[in-house]
């Protein structure tokens, strides 16, 4: 009997070393996209009224841990280098974190798409309108963040189905966990039904601190990234996403945007 697992357990032992090795050497993490991987499975494997029972008691603990209510005003920030979504709700004047999702997975690199078929996701500011939803998207649930927006279009950007969904696979998507973009999704669109006319969606290629920005050589990007830090800036000091517009192919955010074209989805 020990000989018949003997063989079997040497193999696994020398896979796992090989699996290690890839690991430390590339700076892959082969064993979170393994351990992802199977969740994903676990997940396509349970029924869809599963998933949404899942993801409700889920949301339900969050908004009653947080004070919050379902229905309230949404505001969505992605941060690349991090693979993070933040969900921020309306409380009182300013906007509170509710909880931040981790990205499954997006494609390409930091900095902002340009065109269709490069596998990039995009960065900048978007919206979504009831229009921009998708409840029965392949990917489980989706919406369509607005690509290509105003910004885009004066660059001569183009693309097309630029999303947050399921499903753990992107092609220039956010791509959440099925459970994940279930809670998210309910809360943009209560939020949209309750009245908010557009939900807007930030996304930055990293965290914008001054000692993260100082950090980052110049580049391509770098007069893109300090225009959208501006955007991010007013966030983080007023607590209530700004309004933003395109004027002179430059995003202008609050009262500098009222004469220019606004950021307002479909």
């Amino acid at each position: 009997m020990r000989r018949k697992f003997k063989i079997p357990l040497i193999m696994l032992g020398i896979w796992l070393l090989i699996v290690l090795a890839v690991q430390v050497g590339t700076g892959i993490p082969v064993f979170k996209e393994l351990r992802e991987r199977t969740e994903r499975i676990a997940e396509r494997l349970l029924p869809v009224k599963t998933v949404d029972e899942r993801a409700s008691e889920a949301l339900s603990a969050r908004l009653a841990s947080a004070g919050l209510k379902l229905g309230s005003d949404v505001f969505v920030r992605i941060f690349k280098e991090e693979a993070e979504l933040e969900i921020w709700m309306r409380d009182g004047d300013r906007f509170r974190l509710l909880y931040t999702y981790p990205i499954c997975k997006f494609s390409g690199f930091l900095g902002p798409k340009l065109k269709e078929g490069d596998r990039q996701s995009p960065e900048g500011f978007y919206a979504v309108t009831t229009k921009q939803l998708n409840p029965g998207s392949r990917h489980y649930r989706a919406f369509n963040i607005g690509f290509p927006n105003a910004y885009d279009r004066a660059h001569g950007r183009t693309g097309s189905a630029l999303m947050v969904h399921g499903g753990c696979s992107s092609i220039g998507c956010y791509a959440m966990t099925d459970i994940g973009v279930a809670e998210i999704y309910a809360l943009v669109e209560t939020a949209l039904q309750m009245g908010q006319q557009r939900v807007p969606v930030h996304i930055f290629p990293f965290r914008m601190t001054e000692e993260r920005v100082s950090q980052q050589p110049l580049g391509p990007w770098s007069g893109f990234w300090d225009n959208i830090k501006h955007g991010h800036d007013l966030f983080e000091k007023t607590g209530i996403p700004p309004r933003a517009g395109v004027c002179g192919k430059r995003y202008v955010f609050g009262k500098d945007a009222g004469n220019c074209q606004l950021i307002a989805g479909w």
